[in-house]
């Protein structure tokens, strides 16, 4: 007799790590930085040390499934993801969940009055940091997807509802094409969202360069 493979799910506890720079609790500008596939939150975080003060605290979150880089044997480096296409419904509530809970410690933390929040995701991260803030839970002031986009099938208008949404590519990203870039500039006007696209000089990176001049110049 054959019988049927079934796949169940249980939830279950995990623990989740993050790294931070500078004093949260009296930060009056915080970051939250979501990285790309395959770093590590405590070397990705230090890509914000150009804009870091005494007024401002940084977080990175690291993605909940960790694999060696090299993808052979047990040594070598270590990378995280946020997804995958296996199972991909339950890792994106999980991490959803994740940074809803990670929100709230931070905002409990804080002791300044108005304290603002921006959301950096940075490649895979950027489709992650939608879904996050699309789900409406966290409030933020701006969203920052940087060499990256919007997650597919989303509601765009719950990315900039009470927000605003920048979108940063560098003009010699291998991972991203400049017609993919010109066409989600268009969906984003089409849709008459609160977006600013911003192209500068670079690769698949965040130059310390321009993530300081564009913090001047947008005031995040």
């Amino acid at each position: 007799m054959l019988f049927q493979i079934m796949q169940h799910k249980i939830t279950v506890n995990k623990t989740a790590f993050y790294h931070t720079l500078g004093d949260v609790k009296t930060a009056q500008t915080i970051w939250i930085v979501l990285h790309g596939y395959g770093y590590l939150a405590k070397y990705f975080i230090r890509k914000f040390n150009p804009i870091l003060n005494e007024n401002t605290a940084v977080i990175a979150p690291e993605g909940l499934s960790k694999f060696y880089l090299n993808g052979v044997g047990f040594d070598g480096r270590m990378g995280a993801s946020w997804m995958t296409k296996d199972n991909r419904e339950a890792e994106i509530e999980d991490y959803i969940n994740y940074l809803d809970q990670l929100y709230k410690a931070i905002i409990e933390e804080n002791e300044t009055s108005d304290v603002k929040i921006n959301v950096v995701g940075f490649s895979q991260g950027g489709a992650t940091a939608s879904r996050w803030i699309a789900n409406q839970q966290s409030k933020i002031d701006n969203l920052i997807l940087w060499a990256s986009s919007f997650a597919e099938g989303i509601d765009l208008k719950l990315l900039a509802q009470n927000n605003k949404l920048f979108a940063l590519f560098g003009d010699n990203d291998k991972y991203i094409s400049k017609e993919k870039i010109d066409q989600y500039e268009a969906k984003l006007k089409a849709e008459n969202i609160n977006s600013e696209f911003i192209r500068f000089v670079g690769k698949h990176d965040i130059p310390a360069d321009v993530l300081t001049e564009q913090t001047q110049l947008n005031n995040w």
